[in-house]
């Protein structure tokens, strides 16, 4: 189960953008992080780590998760980031962009245990390549700092070499196509994206980290926003990344259980104790049977409910 603390939706905003970090300091959002990877151009890099660090130092972050996403490890420039970051009480968690293998979390977690030795900072996995997601298991086994896995669709889709252009949506050709009993033919549209999606899932519950699904690129669609959250929480993803603060309600909302799932599983969950209590190992209620799997995952409904 996903620990304690939500994480519904993960702002995304350019690090040397102060109004833009300002305001998603302010945004009723449940986490934030401040790219200094692909939202930043090649010669605002060094704006954008000193950016960050001033927006850790001088904003007031609420109770937002604060995270920061670092350039990958080939830019060169990681430990310098690391070590710059580190120093910062408000940080949270750093990303870390195209992990493919256990042994790159390994060299940021000992820069950080040289800059941050008490363990404060925590690591989230961006698995965005057709390696990284290969090595998805051994990543989520990494322990240590390890806190979350990310799916990087958009990067993802290059690495597969997906002939799509939209992030997180699923390439038109795409699609499974018969005949009817009756000769015709039907194209029922098929989604790209449920197999790595799956495999990360599975993996980040193997060892007990949130587990984050990638943007949906059409940000001013909010509809298409709202399903693209409302499947991944039906997966049983944490939460989606939102490159806009327009996205923000429709995916919150989607990884919030409504009233009446609430309402539902607290009656599970009322119905399990009292079978229980008197020595039943399974229950009816509205006509469905419910034993100790029905209780764990209304147990999860209403611990999202709450934290929500």
């Amino acid at each position: 189960m996903s620990p304690v603390r939500i994480a519904r939706c993960y702002l995304a905003v350019p690090a040397h953008r102060r109004r833009m970090v300002e305001a998603a300091a302010r945004a009723p959002v449940d986490a934030v992080f401040m790219d200094l990877e692909d939202a930043v151009p090649a010669d605002e890099k060094a704006a954008a780590l000193a950016g960050a660090c001033a927006a850790l130092a001088e904003l007031d972050w609420g109770a937002k998760l604060v995270v920061v996403r670092l350039n990958g490890l080939s830019s060169g420039g990681t430990a310098r980031e690391v070590a710059a970051l580190a120093a910062m009480p408000r940080l949270d968690s750093l990303i870390l962009p195209k992990t493919e293998s256990p042994d790159d979390l390994a060299r940021v977690a000992v820069w950080l245990d040289d800059d941050d030795p008490g363990g404060r900072i925590a690591l989230e996995a961006l698995i965005e390549t057709a390696a990284g997601l290969v090595q998805a298991d051994a990543i989520a086994a990494a322990g240590g700092r390890l806190a979350a896995l990310h799916f990087g669709v958009g990067d993802f889709a290059a690495s597969i070499g997906a002939r799509s252009t939209e992030i997180g949506e699923s390439p038109p050709g795409y699609a499974h196509t018969a005949r009817d009993g009756a000769g015709g033919i039907f194209t029922a549209a098929l989604d790209l994206w449920t197999y790595p999606m799956m495999r990360l899932l599975v993996a980040a519950r193997a060892y007990g980290l949130r587990v984050i699904d990638g943007p949906c690129g059409a940000f001013r669609d909010l509809e298409l926003t709202a399903a693209a959250a409302a499947k991944a929480a039906a997966m049983g993803f944490d939460g989606k990344q939102a490159i806009h603060p327009g996205q923000i309600a429709p995916i919150q909302t989607a990884f919030s259980p409504s009233a009446a799932e609430a309402d539902y599983a607290a009656r599970v969950v009322a119905a399990m104790h009292d079978a229980q209590a008197a020595g039943l190992g399974a229950v009816s209620l509205d006509g469905k049977m419910l034993d100790a799997a029905n209780l764990r995952m209304a147990a999860r409904i209403l611990a999202l409910a709450q934290a929500g």
